[in-house]
């Protein structure tokens, strides 16, 4: 089963067999030294596995509890994201014409007027030109087309505030577009074929926040505090809070909708990458979030990164100028794409 430190948030796979039932156990952090507490006698029948690694306070089967609960009331993929599915699933077949992209991206007007108002935008060099989505489909070829109707799509879901977090309206998307053109880039570099789920789960990397926030907001004054002892570390405040995180909401709502198991596990330990069994892109989507967060505070590159950030980019083989560059590029690519759908 997976533990995770509710101070720094490394992950530990603790087989089973050694996590006695209905006794509280404790151990150090080899990375932070803090207490890890699992109470065992919590989850009762449910055994070992039930147990989430929650913070101090924290009731571990209420942790699980309230996680199921909250991803219940998730259901399906959202109306206009489940056509985003469907025109993907389309295009991936190489026997699919214009005609039959348009037909699908049609059935949501909205979400058809998102991706002309796109396909239009200054990144893809269209200003004004594309017409239609079957002109669009011409002009842009399907790869292209397929980023932007994915990108048109995330912009109601991403879109609201969230007071919890104090999240400004459009502030997750705007970062959250960061984080997809920062992996898409990064991914390009290290691993050519994982672009798409890098640009994919850059997307969504944040999507945990969204149905977290209604929840944060109920006990803001909790969160803030732990907030305050994190340093601004929004997981590490999940953690103490509820016993679980974002990212780990997020991965398992991957799985719920059917989306790439390679993604959910990027997503998931997209804090943490170290603890992904060396999975590319947990490591890719971890520096393409601390690019987009430098870039929303206007920040240049720091090269005291903490130690987390500094391995993800031994592991990936990023330089210094390289990285420079990576930060002007989605800088320029943000700022050209939200200035068409402002």
């Amino acid at each position: 089963m997976k533990v995770q430190c509710p101070s720094c948030g490394q992950t530990y796979n603790i087989p089973e067999d050694r996590l006695p039932k209905g006794k509280i156990i404790a151990f150090p952090c080899q990375a932070c030294k803090a207490k890890i507490r699992l109470d065992m006698r919590a989850c009762g029948d449910a055994g070992p596995g039930s147990a989430c690694g929650a913070g101090p306070g924290v009731d571990s089967c209420r942790s699980k509890a309230l996680k199921e609960r909250i991803l219940k009331t998730q259901g399906d993929l959202p109306s206009m994201l489940q056509v985003v599915m469907k025109a993907r699933e389309v295009m991936a077949n190489p026997k699919t014409g214009f005609k039959e992209i348009a037909a699908v991206l049609e059935t949501d007007q909205a979400l058809a007027g998102r991706v002309l108002k796109m396909a239009n935008s200054a990144y893809y060099g269209l200003s004004g030109m594309v017409s239609s989505i079957q002109h669009a489909s011409v002009v842009l070829g399907f790869k292209t087309l397929e980023e932007v109707i994915t990108l048109a799509g995330s912009t109601s879901f991403l879109g609201s505030e969230l007071t919890g977090y104090g999240i400004d309206s459009g502030g997750l998307w705007r970062h959250s577009l960061a984080v997809a053109f920062g992996s898409k880039i990064i991914a390009a570099d290290r691993n050519n074929g994982l672009q798409e789920h890098a640009f994919t789960a850059g997307l969504f990397h944040d999507a945990g926040k969204i149905i977290l926030d209604p929840h944060v907001l109920e006990r803001k004054a909790e969160f803030d505090a732990f907030l305050a002892e994190a340093q601004g570390s929004c997981f590490q405040a999940e953690q103490k809070l509820f016993g679980f995180d974002h990212a780990e909401l997020a991965a398992e709502l991957c799985t719920q909708w059917k989306i790439p198991e390679i993604q959910a596990v990027g997503v998931g330990f997209h804090h943490n990458p170290g603890a992904a069994d060396g999975a590319d892109l947990a490591y890719i989507l971890h520096v393409a979030d601390l690019i987009a967060a430098m870039l929303a505070a206007s920040a240049d590159i720091d090269p005291t990164w903490p130690q987390a950030a500094a391995g993800a980019l031994e592991h990936l083989g990023l330089q210094s100028q390289r990285l420079n560059e990576v930060v002007e590029t989605v800088r320029g690519a943000v700022q050209k794409i939200t200035e068409q759908m402002n």
